[in-house]
C-alpha cells in the first residue's frame, strides 16, 4: 500500500463527488489536520490542512489499539491467556481487591480498575503511574491511562523490554510504518502538533514520555494504515502482525458517533477524545482516519465520517 498519491475514487467504487465533500468538510474546520480513507486497500483520500504530511498528532484514546494488538500477540504466543489474572504477571497490582481482575477483563473495560484522577498528572512518569494504579480501588469505568499502563506493564513483565521497543519490532516495522512514535522521539520535536487548550498534553515531559494508552503520535495515514492491517486479515504492508483468528478476536465491533451515523453494525474502532478517530467498516472494505489538534469536536467528525461513507453507497 503505497501513499505516494490518490487512486481515482471510480476505481474502487466510489463516488467522487460525495468523497470530495468530505474533503471539503474537513478543510472548513480552521487549525491543523490530516485526513486518510483507504478503500479495498487502496487509498483515495491523503489530504492535510494547516500542517505537513509527516506532522504528528497526539491520538489521545486512540492509541488504545497498539497496546491492544501487543497482547493478542503475545496470547498467540502462547506466553498469555486471556484469562489470566494481572497479578500472575505483576503482583502488587492485587492490592486493594484487584486482585481477581484478568486480562480479559482489562481489554473488554470491565475490570473496575481506574486509577485516581491525579494520574493525568503523573501519566509522564511510568513509576509513579504504576503506583497509583497499585493503590486504586476498583472503581467504574476503567480509565484509558489504567487501561495502558496495565496492559503495557504485563507486555514489559513478559518480553522484559520497554514497550515501545516491543510495539516497534512487532507491530510498526511490519505495518511498513515510520511516523509512528509511543513516546515522541525528541529530535522529531519539531513535528509535533499541539492540541488547543491542552497546556498538559503540549508540554515536552508529557509527549516524550512513554503513555500507552493515550501517548502514541502518528500521521493519519499510519493510523489508517493499522486499520487496513486489521481488514487485511493481519497483513502490513512490510509483514504479518496478527494471524487471522488474533485479528477476529480482536475487533469487537464498536458503537461510536464519530464513527458516523451510517456506518456498519461491524464497524470497529477508537475514538481518542473526539479529536483523533481511527476506524475500520468491514462491509465497505473502508480504513478511515482523521486526526485534528482539537478535542470535543464530535459534530464535526461526525458529519466528515457521515461524507466519506455516503460515497460508498
Amino acid at each position: 500500500m503505497e501513499f505516494g498519491g490518490e487512486c481515482d475514487p471510480l476505481e474502487v467504487g466510489l463516488d467522487a463527488a460525495r468523497l470530495r465533500t468530505a474533503i471539503e468538510q474537513a478543510q472548513t474546520r480552521r487549525g491543523a489536520a490530516q485526513l486518510c480513507v483507504i478503500r479495498d486497500g487502496r487509498v483515495v483520500v491523503d489530504r492535510w490542512f494547516g500542517c505537513e504530511p509527516e506532522s504528528l498528532f497526539w491520538l489521545f484514546s486512540a492509541s488504545k489499539q497498539y497496546v491492544a494488538i501487543l497482547v493478542h500477540q503475545l496470547v498467540e504466543s502462547g506466553v498469555l491467556h486471556f484469562d489470566d489474572e494481572v497479578a500472575a504477571y505483576w503482583p502488587q497490582f492485587a492490592g486493594e481487591g484487584k486482585d481477581g481482575v484478568t486480562i480479559r477483563d482489562v481489554l473488554r473495560n470491565q475490570s473496575g480498575a481506574a486509577a485516581p484522577r491525579a494520574d493525568v498528572r503523573a501519566m509522564s512518569d511510568w513509576t509513579k503511574s504504576l503506583r497509583r494504579i497499585e493503590e486504586a480501588p476498583l472503581r467504574w469505568p476503567l480509565s484509558s491511562l489504567a487501561f495502558g499502563f496495565i496492559l503495557g506493564e504485563v507486555v514489559q513483565r513478559i518480553t522484559r523490554h520497554p514497550i515501545q521497543v516491543v510495539l516497534e519490532e512487532a507491530v510498526l516495522r511490519p505495518l511498513g510504518v515510520a511516523d509512528t512514535h509511543l513516546g515522541l522521539p525528541p529530535e522529531l520535536w519539531g513535528k509535533q502538533v499541539p492540541v488547543k487548550g491542552s497546556r498538559l498534553v503540549n508540554r515536552r515531559s508529557t509527549r516524550e514520555a512513554v503513555v500507552p494508552g493515550e501517548g502514541v503520535s502518528a500521521t493519519a495515514r499510519d493510523l489508517a494504515a493499522l486499520y487496513q492491517m486489521l481488514l487485511n486479515h493481519g497483513i502490513g504492508t512490510a509483514g504479518r502482525v496478527l494471524r487471522p483468528e488474533s485479528v477476529a478476536a480482536a475487533v469487537a465491533p464498536t458503537s461510536d458517533p464519530a464513527f458516523g451515523q451510517q456506518s456498519s453494525p461491524r464497524t470497529f474502532g477508537h475514538n481518542g477524545s473526539n479529536c483523533c478517530v481511527g476506524w475500520a467498516d468491514p462491509d465497505r472494505q473502508l480504513a478511515y482516519a482523521y486526526v485534528t489538534d482539537r478535542t470535543a469536536e464530535l459534530a464535526h467528525h461526525v458529519a466528515v465520517a457521515d461524507r466519506v461513507l455516503a460515497s460508498a453507497g
